[in-house]
């Protein structure tokens, strides 16, 4: 898993660190535009920018074909990584691999997001109690689940492995997250 989707890991800490260069800025204006919805809160909120959805995207692909490169030269990474078990690793696939990690990541974000503005819960933020630990894992879970979902267009797996893929992506995350706080990349840890 680790080996598939390294390139994923590095677009998400290149995206925090992207949407907070002072470039670009005028990408800075959130996905849903400011609208708000039937129960008088944002779709989404000032969190999900248009940045960084196209710096996820962008990201995503350059990272992925740096990956593939690296790659190439080993035979254990290629071996191993699953989206060459079925398509050869070459600078378009791996473009568009790329470019089809950063958009599930990013889109695969705003359920989440849309149902903690529904639970009227501020934009990186949580909430208490039990809901505080669901929706720290979903906050983790979430964009893994599409990734995953990617590779599943190239590698055929079992529903189990698909859910442990997830599972250990979402862990993998939280670590990550842990350690972009300590060295203040993140505003919160979760």
């Amino acid at each position: 898993m680790y080996i598939t989707l390294f390139p994923v890991i590095l677009a998400g800490i290149f995206n925090m660190i992207w949407c907070k260069l002072p470039v670009c800025n005028f990408m800075k204006k959130p996905i849903d535009g400011g609208v708000l919805v039937w129960d008088k809160r944002r779709l989404f909120g000032d969190n999900k920018t248009w940045k960084g959805f196209i710096g996820m995207i962008l990201g995503g692909a350059v990272l992925t074909i740096l990956w593939g490169l690296i790659c190439e030269t080993s035979t254990f990474l290629t071996v191993h990584n699953y989206i060459y078990i079925t398509r050869e690793n070459t600078i378009l696939y791996n473009a568009v691999m790329g470019v089809l990690f950063g958009i599930a990541y990013a889109i695969f974000e705003l359920p989440n997001s849309f149902i903690k503005r529904r639970m009227d819960i501020k934009p990186g933020k949580t909430t208490g109690g039990f809901k505080k630990v669901l929706f720290i894992f979903m906050d983790q879970a979430d964009s893994i689940f599409g990734c995953v979902l990617v590779v599943c267009i190239v590698y055929s797996m079992s529903i189990q492995f698909y859910f442990a893929y997830v599972l250990v992506g979402a862990l993998t995350h939280i670590i990550l997250n842990m350690l972009l706080y300590l060295v203040k990349l993140r505003k919160n840890m979760f």
